[in-house]
């Protein structure tokens, strides 16, 4: 007997309807970028591993999908890294290629490799699929599309603050009921780990800081204990797990605990800015919080993060970002600030069909389905179903003369919105007979008629 056919756990088939949907949201993204002047741009699935490898944190590093060298290639393997048990550079030796972990750090090697080609500031936008592997759950998989938009070559904030706003516009016309857009500062982060005498472990700190919403306070506090922190710096940072979340009084807080620290009270003035011009055009429908335990694990960012959680059901975040001023730098091109949003647009897919709000236009069938009665009638009507094409209606012809209950069964699963009949007896007469398919109504037109009716 033959095994069942199955795809990879963290993956999955799309059928039309859903591939609809998806394609929706894609096009609102897309459309909301392009009206900021964002321009869209492509890169390979794969790049090579040095491209990728030490760019995300120890955690990232491990999500990352190699690809095995083949033929030849595969002779280049280091053996003496294996004799003496480094396993990781026995696995960069076996891996010269892998599927890319993010948008982000393939397109700043794109800018670098392209800088003489751009204008700058440059603004893009790219939607395609990435790949980690990490393990499948709910909203979680090991193949999903990310949706990102980044303004590079400009360190001024108003990019951060035209970002909040076209995450603002696209989940509004996704039709969102509430949303929350938590925002951070990695300077703020870097404060609190110089005021805490552990600069040099600021990224054991922010990691897990970063999972209070996860864990709550006994369990960021048991990590930390375990990466090695003692009390001294836990009794500092305590007051950081019950701040408010608004934002005048978080900036208040920070503005106090953090006023000895240079580099942190430039995150607040960051900080600060943004707020400022939020309240100059406010936000559509989101809701913006100060979260001082915001880390996003990603060590890139240097600036602003931000991260979206939709409210009302159990997911994780739907957007995130950030900015980084020395990205580009890892591949020789100092100076060149960015800032960038990502939009995760199967974990938005995921709420907007547990929440029915998907338009029920997308799962609508083609306008017009001609019946198919000979070969006769069958060349007259594709003839004017290639004319309803070119007027921009979605037209069918059955392909097969078949019994009529198979046809209109095969009109009703895919639903058509109207029935063409064309027969014999209405050659001979000249006339069609359209059926509406909601209604169930149907009538005769002489042909000129009815072709005279949808022009």
């Amino acid at each position: 007997m033959s095994q069942k056919p199955s795809i990879p756990k963290g993956t999955r088939d799309f059928l039309p309807g859903a591939l609809n949907k998806r394609k929706y949201i894609f096009s609102v993204i897309a459309d909301a970028f392009q009206r900021y002047g964002f321009q869209g741009i492509e890169t390979p699935s794969f790049e090579l591993t040095s491209t990728l490898m030490g760019k995300y944190g120890e955690e990232g590093d491990r999500l990352i999908f190699r690809i095995l060298n083949s033929g030849e290639k595969v002779k280049k393997a280091d053996m003496e890294a294996l004799k003496q048990e480094n396993l990781a550079a026995f696995a960069n030796s076996l891996s010269e290629k892998a599927l890319r972990y993010d948008l982000t750090v393939p397109f700043a090697r794109f800018v670098v490799q392209h800088q003489n080609d751009l204008t700058f500031p440059f603004k893009r936008f790219q939607i395609q699929p990435v790949w980690r592997a990490d393990r499948p759950q709910h909203g979680r998989y090991q193949e999903f599309y990310q949706c990102d938009g980044d303004v590079v070559g400009s360190d001024s904030l108003r990019n951060e603050v035209e970002l909040i706003h076209i995450v603002d516009e696209v989940l509004s016309e996704l039709g969102l009921p509430g949303f929350t857009i938590k925002i951070n500062n990695r300077k703020v982060l870097s404060g609190i780990a110089e005021l805490c005498g552990v600069g040099d472990q600021i990224i054991d700190l922010t990691t897990a800081l970063d999972k209070l919403d996860k864990i709550g306070e006994e369990g960021v506090v048991r990590e930390l204990r375990e990466r090695g922190f003692d009390d001294t710096v836990l009794n500092k940072i305590s007051p950081l797990f019950h701040i408010d979340t608004n934002f005048p009084e978080a900036l208040s807080f920070l503005t106090s605990f953090l006023s000895t620290s240079e580099i942190g009270m430039k995150g607040v003035e960051e900080l600060s800015y943004i707020h400022d011009r939020m309240l100059v055009l406010p936000l559509t429908k989101g809701k913006i919080e100060l979260d001082v335990t915001l880390a996003r694990g990603l060590n890139y960012y240097t600036g602003a993060i931000l991260e979206v959680k939709a409210q009302g059901v159990q997911m994780g975040s739907i957007c995130g970002g950030g900015r980084y001023d020395d990205l580009t730098g890892l591949f020789g091109l100092k100076g060149l600030s960015g800032v960038g949003i990502s939009f995760g647009a199967d974990r938005i897919y995921d709420i907007m069909e547990t929440l029915e709000l998907f338009p029920n236009a997308l799962d609508s069938g083609p306008d017009y389905l001609f019946l198919n009665f000979s070969e006769e009638e069958a060349d007259q009507c594709a003839q004017w179903a290639q004319a309803l094409r070119r007027s921009g209606k979605v037209v069918e012809l059955y392909p097969n003369a078949v019994k009529l209950q198979k046809q209109m069964k095969y009109a009703h699963e895919k639903g058509a919105k109207n029935v063409v009949m064309y027969g014999a007896n209405e050659r001979t007469q000249g006339v069609v007979v359209v059926k509406d398919m909601r209604s169930g109504e149907q009538h005769q037109w002489e042909v000129s008629a009815w072709l005279s009716s949808l022009e």
